[in-house]
């Protein structure tokens, strides 16, 4: 029998179509390999497929084998389970960093990490229309590149931009670098995820301080002949504790706030704040924590937000902070009419 093009990789095409087409639920027959075998010009005997079987399992591939009408063959175990998948489509699906363009792509990667049959069911995932995400594309190189500086003990330089609103023929927002456009250098120490972006916490050697910084706002990253600085700031760094009292990674001078808040708000306080924190009891229907925070609009935010149930009592510059930011919000909501 004349043997095809692929004769000799017929194990490796073997492997490819129990991969792709089988699992737990979709086996194929002895009959149903043989086709899809000659369906690459591979032809094949029953014998030779039992050997190649054998050799996969012997290489690791989890061919099982279980009795119906006939004998049909599956891929049992895989690196990742179904439902494994799911969660991951999921977060790549509902992450505000990841772009559109780029959700697409890696779930695509993801359906062949199972068979075409389960990957319908990751197709079938919850789908989030109109997500406000990034549009930054080469988020994805930035993050690879300051990875490469920290690994490598060196600075970045980068150019930095926000939005801005401009006018012409009709409002516009439009990137506006910052600085005038100069470069930042910062020593980069660590990539945190926090409330769904990414950030680089860094030491700037000019301010002499630690800073953070939106990677998906970073452009021109390059690696800086310099040696990274600060490590004595870093040498004890607890991010966990650095993002608890950086509200949504905002700045602002570090206080210790002492806050009352009424019972059934601890596990707002958990959650935002950890366990490891001392409550004290005020009364029957509160207790007050001392924490750590940077104090900013932010976390004036989150206090307002939590309306009576919570009350800032220390120190007293925090308190008349506060006070001054409610006017000023107050002021916005005057009725004009009645004036």
């Amino acid at each position: 029998m004349a043997k095809g093009a692929n004769q000799k990789l017929k194990a490796m095409y073997l492997a490819k179509i129990l991969l792709e087409n089988t699992d737990e639920d979709n086996a194929m027959t002895m009959s149903e390999l043989i086709a899809a075998l000659q369906m690459y010009g591979i032809s094949a005997e029953r014998k030779s497929i039992y050997d190649d079987i054998e050799a996969l399992r012997v290489f690791g591939l989890d061919v099982a084998t279980r009795k119906g009408r006939s004998y049909e063959y599956f891929i049992a175990q895989r690196d990742f389970q179904l439902p494994e998948l799911k969660l991951l489509v999921d977060a790549v699906q509902s992450s505000k960093f990841i772009t559109e363009r780029k959700s697409e792509q890696l779930i695509k990667k993801l359906e062949h990490l199972t068979s075409k049959k389960q990957a319908e069911q990751l197709q079938r995932q919850i789908c989030i229309k109109n997500r406000v995400k990034t549009m930054n594309e080469s988020i994805y190189y930035n993050v690879d590149k300051i990875h490469t500086a920290i690994s490598a003990g060196q600075k970045i330089c980068f150019k930095y931009y926000e939005w801005r609103v401009f006018s012409g023929a009709g409002e516009k927002l439009k990137k506006q670098l910052k600085r005038g456009g100069a470069n930042y250098i910062i020593s980069p120490w660590e990539l945190v995820w926090d409330d769904e972006n990414y950030y680089l916490i860094g030491y700037d050697s000019l301010a002499k301080m630690i800073k953070h910084y939106r990677v998906d706002k970073m452009t021109s990253i390059e690696l800086a002949d310099e040696k990274r600085e600060g490590q004595e700031f870093f040498k004890d760094f607890n991010i966990s504790d650095y993002q608890k009292k950086t509200f949504s990674m905002f700045a602002g001078e570090e206080e210790k706030v002492t806050m009352r808040f009424s019972n059934d708000k601890v596990g707002v306080v958990v959650d935002r704040f950890g366990k490891d924190i001392i409550i004290t009891k005020c009364d029957q229907s509160s207790f007050q924590v001392t924490v750590s925070v940077n104090v900013s609009p932010q976390f004036m935010g989150w206090v307002f937000a939590l309306g009576e149930d919570v009350k800032i009592l220390s120190p007293s510059s925090v308190v008349t902070q506060f006070k001054k930011q409610s006017k000023k919000v107050a002021k916005l909501y005057k009725d004009k009419e009645k004036k």
